[in-house]
């Protein structure tokens, strides 16, 4: 497994975890972080059978945005320089928001700028109660680009997207949940166990039926109801075919065997 200078990552079985491992800078997200994301997520994607990715971060905090200093600061005199610094991220955050597994994100701490961006990105988010959430471009005088403006207004209502945005305030793990930022959240102590249960949850799925699972939903969001129907059914005669009508001749096989409760249960996969 490749090793990387500013993540931890580890891959076991259906289950992929990154951290983004910069705690003395909040994992604040350097030229070197970039560059170790790209790659990191492509090791994923091309590793067999991985269901769901966790991505997290290293001490106190999950990640407090752009590195300044170094990705905007010290590069701002020369163009070329600035350009390569600042184009790796897009990629990978356009990567991370259609990335083919599972993604969550488990936020046990700090939350800003970039941070709230690839938080999110991923599918699912699990806080913290203590976490820190918060749109702090405002506080040095530009407001939140690259994605973290779409990611704040299709993820909060309105009024609150444009709260945060506009005074740099703050909410924490609990206020998320409330919001409709996150799914749920836990005491901190408790985050790393509660996302393991989660992520068990969707590695004891069907993988391919996870990643149509997405992509169905990300362009119904595009059509009218019509033309949603139409285009379900046709992904899922696709799904059908290339899982060998599994959900007919294995999952509702043992249906009807009683072997599990579909509400309740999942089905078990073939060996």
């Amino acid at each position: 497994m490749a090793k990387y200078e500013n993540l931890i990552v580890e891959i076991e079985g259906a289950l992929a975890k990154i951290q983004l491992n910069r705690p003395k800078k909040k994992n604040s997200m350097s030229p070197g972080l970039h560059q170790d994301m790209t790659e990191a997520l492509e090791q994923v994607a091309a590793a067999s059978g991985v269901k769901a990715l966790i991505l997290t971060g290293v001490g106190d905090s999950f990640c407090g945005g752009m590195d300044l200093e170094n990705c905007f600061l010290k590069p701002f005199s020369n163009p070329d320089e600035f350009r390569r610094i600042n184009e790796p991220p897009f990629k990978w955050f356009k990567r991370l928001k259609s990335f083919p597994t599972v993604t969550i994100a488990s936020v046990n701490g700090w939350c800003f700028g970039g941070g709230f961006e690839i938080a999110g990105a991923c599918d699912i988010i699990i806080a913290a109660n203590e976490a820190t959430f918060g749109l702090s471009e405002i506080n040095f005088g530009i407001f939140p680009g690259g994605g973290t403006m779409w990611v704040a207004a299709h993820n909060l209502d309105r009024k609150r997207a444009l709260y945060y945005a506009l005074t740099g305030d703050t909410f924490n793990g609990k206020q998320a949940v409330e919001y409709g930022f996150a799914n749920f959240s836990v005491p901190r102590k408790s985050l790393n166990q509660e996302t393991a249960r989660v992520a068990a949850m969707i590695t004891n799925k069907n993988a391919l039926a996870l990643t149509f699972t997405k992509e169905v939903y990300e362009r119904s969001m595009t059509m009218n109801f019509a033309e949603s129907i139409d285009w379900e059914m046709a992904k899922l005669m696709e799904l059908s075919y290339f899982t060998r009508h599994e959900w007919i001749n294995v999952a509702l096989k043992q249906f009807s065997e009683r072997k599990y409760r579909p509400g309740l249960d999942s089905y078990e996969l073939p060996k």
